[in-house]
């Protein structure tokens, strides 16, 4: 990590950058995303399709197998989640606020990739905590009625209301999916104000930026470490 970004801390192949910007970093990207108009839903699209021929796409995430196209998302609380197959020839960024990840944007992230889920990666990026997240019962119910198990993931408060784990929501469902190599989490976006924007926290306020970037390989430069070898 540097003082501009952390780095995805998983054992992505050498040929893919993937990481989230901090507050009020200058970080540079290493090539202008094709942003999402995020809205909270399940919707997925692929990089360079004809989704973005009049501007940002209503989606919550985005796919590609092309080398030199960076997927990003823009969070201040909402759980980035960046994927990666194996070899790193397929990448793809997702936004999981709670109506997304309920709606299924996982799950159908995972299936709109052409990579087994047994051999994607996945990288759960800065998000808020549990004991940061108060939601309603609805929020409960909405996980509930799709699988039992997340019951594991919300605590009730002296309020009567339900403290909500993002990050093993996320898990479950990643796992559910057939995905069983997960890292990261346990940051917390709103107890950290110097690192991350919170919009529980501070209201009207910026995003960082989680990002993923399969490098373009230089010809005469060796193999390309995002390939596999022996194949």
């Amino acid at each position: 990590m540097n003082s501009g970004w952390i780095r995805a801390d998983w054992p992505a192949p050498g040929g893919v950058l993937a990481g989230t910007t901090l507050r009020g970093s200058r970080f540079e990207l290493p090539a202008e995303p094709q942003w999402l108009n995020q809205v909270h839903g399940a919707d997925v699209v692929y990089a360079g399709s004809p989704d973005f021929d009049e501007g940002p796409p209503n989606a919550d995430a985005i796919v590609t197998d092309k080398a030199g196209v960076c997927c990003a998302v823009r969070t201040a609380d909402c759980l980035p989640l960046l994927l990666c197959s194996a070899h790193g020839t397929e990448i793809a960024a997702v936004h999981g606020g709670w109506r997304g990840l309920a709606a299924g944007v996982i799950e159908k992230t995972i299936a709109a990739m052409s990579t087994p889920p047994g051999n994607i990666l996945a990288w759960l990026g800065p998000a808020i905590s549990q004991s940061a997240f108060e939601v309603g019962g609805e929020v409960r119910a909405a996980f509930l009625s799709d699988d039992a198990a997340a019951v594991d993931a919300f605590t009730v408060n002296d309020r009567g209301r339900w403290q909500a784990d993002l990050y093993k929501l996320a898990a479950q469902r990643l796992t559910r999916a057939g995905v069983s190599r997960v890292f990261g989490g346990g940051l917390c976006t709103h107890a950290d104000a110097e690192r991350f924007y919170s919009y529980r926290r501070d209201g009207e306020t910026g995003r960082m930026v989680s990002f993923i970037f399969r490098r373009v390989w230089p010809i005469g430069q060796g193999s390309d470490p995002s390939r596999p070898t022996g194949l």
